[in-house]
């Protein structure tokens, strides 16, 4: 079983399509660990604030069934696009790690080299998984955390209201 944790992000409609993605990985992935959601600044756009969060859960699932899965979650949330990277989303899933694998093929990349980018990224990371470690840099999550330019980028924790 390999160790997944996947980067969650929404800026449209964001409590609603967090709450019905995560609600769609469980049911296609079992137990998830879910950090802090945090609200933060659209990055490299202008446009509404993000809720972001990370979720892990352990699969044997191969890592090409993962990212098909991720995409079928992210489909069915909002209408297939050719859009820019960086642009508003209902759901958009990002898989940061899959076990200690590193890969870098078809314009993929594992880890995630945004894990050491963005605050929103690293940060609910290192909450969920702060004692793993990097698995090109060989230092934990939580040691990047600490080194981490915090100030870089603001976030504030949210807590999803009832419905």
């Amino acid at each position: 079983m390999a160790q997944i944790y996947i980067g969650i992000g929404s800026n449209i409609e964001p409590e609603q399509h967090i709450r019905t993605g995560l609600a769609a990985l469980r049911q296609r992935f079992g137990l998830l660990t879910i950090s802090t959601i945090y609200a933060n600044p659209a990055v490299g756009f202008i446009g509404a604030d993000f809720l972001n969060l990370v979720a892990g859960f352990e699969t044997d699932w191969a890592v090409d069934a993962v990212l098909a899965g991720l995409r079928e979650i992210e489909a069915a949330h909002q209408p297939a696009s050719a859009g820019p990277k960086f642009a508003s989303r209902a759901l958009d899933l990002d898989l940061l790690l899959y076990g200690d694998m590193v890969l870098q093929q078809r314009g993929l990349s594992i880890p995630r080299p945004e894990i050491t980018r963005y605050a929103f990224v690293l940060k609910p990371l290192a909450e969920i998984a702060g004692n793993r470690r990097h698995p090109i840099l060989g230092c934990t999550f939580a040691e990047l955390w600490a080194e981490f330019d915090q100030a870089q980028e603001t976030l504030m924790p949210v807590v999803l209201q009832p419905r």
